[in-house]
């Protein structure tokens, strides 16, 4: 059954979704071809109005913010104007709920820094899980040195995280719980709704990685109900760039470094330095983006619900291209890890990770991109998890990864190139 974070999505034909229109969207794909982007877990290409947001920033007003002259009032304006349009993606009920930065690594590490500066005999206890990126294990283990006792939020057989594993692991002593809302790798869905009710009954917080989940579905952290959330832009159509968002009073409370010039509120106390400007101004244009579309998958909308439909849409039809990959993966032979059931397609989202026998990962990439086809191998920054796979962290895994810009003849063309590998 479909889960609280994973809203209704309306049966839809394939055809029905303007994927053509929208790769017209995207010089990248153009220009590289024949080659195809299966590697966009590890950053997805911007469409023309993101590339032409950073390009206008750099040519019109390339200065620091805080001036009282127009090209730095310009800055200031633009930087609000993305936290609106970022705050709308997420639901967040204020936009100085966000803060704007590198990437989603380095917010976890504020993050985990802040909290560590919290920790209290009797509320020390950290959960993680071994599903998700390293990044958000690593920073939070650091606390160790500082006296947080860890505990590991484990995956079922059916490498999915279930709540009911959770429960055991909380108690009062709990301050907070990290975990991920979709596998980088597996494509694994998290019940995150249930996740932040379970932390919230304990008197913890629930700390979201939602980056590899922001392409692909909608986010809401108000119906989620969680405390933090950090996503890398350049996953989202965006250019290299992170933001955090948390709930005012959480953020109000965490403390942070920061100049002492600098207001202690957030998000000015979470944005100690000059972050990349130019490419805020592309997340804002990402999200424009992404409002268009809605506009167009469903006319008369506004606002929230042009997004919604836009990700909806999005949504529906990566299922489609899901159903075709694991089709794909079971001609091939291939061993799929994660969810494999195409009834069940509403767990996962378009990111594959699996081996082919007898091969090993990095000659299956080696031979793909010898037919113009990028995809990955190796540990894919997981290597707990590679580890309950049985792998070796050297080796790894291989890891294909699709968004809403490809279609079902790069399917085709995968598969085949697959197929061909040690004929």
């Amino acid at each position: 059954m479909p889960h609280a974070d994973v809203p209704p999505v309306p049966t839809r034909n394939a055809a029905a979704f303007p994927v053509d229109a929208l790769r017209a969207e995207f010089p990248a794909l153009a220009a590289a071809a024949p080659f195809i982007y299966f590697d966009n877990a590890a950053g997805a290409q911007a469409p023309r109005q993101v590339l032409e947001a950073v390009a206008r920033h750099l040519l019109e007003h390339n200065v620091q913010r805080g001036g009282r002259y127009p090209k730095s009032v310009a800055v200031d304006a633009m930087i609000e104007t993305a936290r609106r349009r970022v705050a709308l993606l997420l639901n967040a009920a204020d936009p100085d709920e966000v803060a704007f930065g590198m990437n989603a690594t380095s917010f976890i590490r504020l993050a985990s820094v802040a909290v560590g500066q919290t920790l209290a005999a009797g509320r020390d206890g950290i959960v993680v899980t071994d599903l998700d990126h390293h990044a958000n294990i690593s920073a939070w283990a650091a606390l160790e040195r500082q006296g947080a006792t860890l505990s590991v939020w484990r995956m079922r057989a059916d490498l999915r995280l279930h709540v009911e594993d959770l429960l055991p692991l909380l108690s009062r002593r709990t301050r907070l719980v990290a975990c991920t809302a979709t596998s980088h790798a597996l494509g694994t869905r998290t019940p995150v709704t249930a996740a932040a009710a379970a932390a919230h009954a304990a008197g913890a917080e629930l700390f979201v990685d939602a980056v590899h989940l922001a392409p692909h579905a909608p986010i809401d952290v108000q119906a989620w109900d969680c405390d933090y959330l950090v996503c890398s832009g350049y996953k989202a159509f965006a250019p290299h760039m992170g933001f955090l968002w948390g709930k005012r009073a959480v953020l109000e409370r965490l403390p942070t470094f920061r100049e002492e010039f600098l207001p202690d509120a957030p998000p000015y106390k979470l944005e100690a330095g000059t972050f990349v400007y130019e490419n805020v101004a592309g997340m804002s244009a990402a999200v424009d983006y992404l409002l268009a579309l809605g506009a167009r998958l469903a006319p008369g909308s506004s606002g929230r619900g042009q997004l919604l439909a836009a990700l909806s849409g999005i949504e529906a039809y990566e299922r489609s291209l899901s159903r075709a990959m694991l089709a794909a993966l079971a001609a091939v032979g291939a061993t799929v890890y994660g969810e494999a059931d195409p009834a069940a397609l509403e767990w996962r989202v378009p990111t594959f990770c699996f081996n082919l026998p007898g091969i090993a990962p990095a000659a299956v990439v080696r031979a793909l991109a010898a037919a113009d086809l990028g995809i990955r191998d190796g540990h894919l920054y997981a290597p707990r998890l590679m580890a309950r796979l049985g792998l070796a962290p050297e080796t790894g895994a291989v890891r294909a990864s699709l968004v809403h810009y490809n279609t079902f003849a790069e399917i085709d063309r995968f598969q085949a190139a697959l197929a061909g590998i040690g004929r």
